[in-house]
C-alpha cells in the first residue's frame, strides 16, 4: 500500500466509524501526519482525494472538516467515475436504471401534486415543438428528473442523475431515425405522465421500466457489431 493509499484509508476509517462526525473539523496536519505515519505530501493528496468524492470541504482560512455526508451528495460524486464507462459498461448498469425509473415513477404516482403534473405537460409540449435533437435531450434529462424529484427519495434522485447524464453523451436522435425515435419516445412520456397524474402507481412502473428499456435498445446503434456480440453473450452467460 503506498502512502498516500494508507493516508486515504486511514482518515476514510476515522469517519467510516464516527471519530470524526458529519461536520467536524479534522486533526491538524502535523497530529495526523504523526497518528497515520505518512508525510504532509500524502496526507494532502489523500485530503484532495476526499475532497473530490465530497467527503471532506477544505475551508480557506480555517481548516478541512468533514462534509455533511448527504448520501445524495456521495452518491452524485460517482459521476467521476461513472463517466469513464464505455458504452458497454453502460449498457451493462441499464437493468439498474430500469428497475430505479420504475421505482421512482411508481413514487411520483402516489405523491404527485398538481404542480408536478403541470410541469411534467410543460415540458412534454416544449420537447414536441422543439427541433435541435440537443435540446430535446435536455428537455428529456429535465421530464426524468421532475420525476425522480417527485418520487421523494434525493438519493435516487442523485444516483438517476448519474446513470442519464452519462447516456446523455450519446445523441441517439441525430441517428437518421432520429425523427421516429423522438416521436416514440414523447408518447411513451405522454403515456407515463398520464399514468403520474392518474395516481397509477402500476400503470407509470410498467412504462418507465419499458420506456427505459427502449432507451437501451437504442443506445446499442452506437455500438460496433463486434462489441454488441461480446455484450449479448455476458448478458446471457455464455462469456
Amino acid at each position: 500500500m503506498s502512502a498516500v493509499d494508507k493516508a486515504f484509508q486511514g482518515l476514510r476509517h476515522m469517519i467510516a466509524t464516527g471519530r470524526l462526525g458529519a461536520g467536524e473539523r479534522i486533526p491538524s496536519e502535523g497530529e495526523l501526519c504523526e497518528e497515520l505515519g505518512v508525510s504532509r505530501g500524502s496526507l494532502r493528496e489523500a485530503v484532495r482525494m476526499l475532497a473530490a468524492l465530497g467527503v471532506v470541504e477544505p475551508r480557506q482560512g480555517s481548516g478541512t472538516y468533514v462534509s455533511q455526508l448527504r448520501p445524495e451528495d456521495i452518491i452524485g460524486s460517482l459521476s467521476l467515475t461513472f463517466e469513464l464507462l464505455p458504452l458497454t459498461g453502460l449498457l451493462e448498469v441499464y437493468e439498474i436504471r430500469r428497475v430505479l425509473e420504475a421505482h421512482v415513477a411508481a413514487q411520483a404516482a402516489a405523491r404527485c401534486t398538481p404542480e408536478t403534473v403541470r410541469t411534467l405537460f410543460s415540458l412534454i409540449e416544449a420537447m414536441e415543438a422543439i427541433d435541435d435533437p440537443a435540446e430535446a435531450t435536455e428537455l428529456d434529462h429535465r421530464f426524468h428528473a421532475e420525476i425522480a424529484l417527485a418520487g421523494g427519495n434525493p438519493t435516487l434522485d442523485s444516483l438517476l442523475s448519474v446513470f442519464r447524464a452519462r447516456s446523455r453523451k450519446y445523441q441517439v436522435f441525430t441517428l437518421p431515425e432520429g425523427p421516429e425515435l423522438r416521436r416514440k419516445s414523447d408518447e411513451d412520456h405522454r403515456i407515463l405522465a398520464t399514468a403520474i397524474a392518474d395516481r397509477d402507481p402500476v400503470a407509470a412502473a410498467g412504462v418507465a421500466q419499458a420506456h427505459i428499456a427502449q432507451t437501451e435498445r437504442w443506445l446499442r446503434a452506437f455500438m460496433p457489431p463486434a462489441e454488441e456480440d461480446t455484450l449479448t453473450d455476458r448478458t446471457e452467460g455464455r462469456a
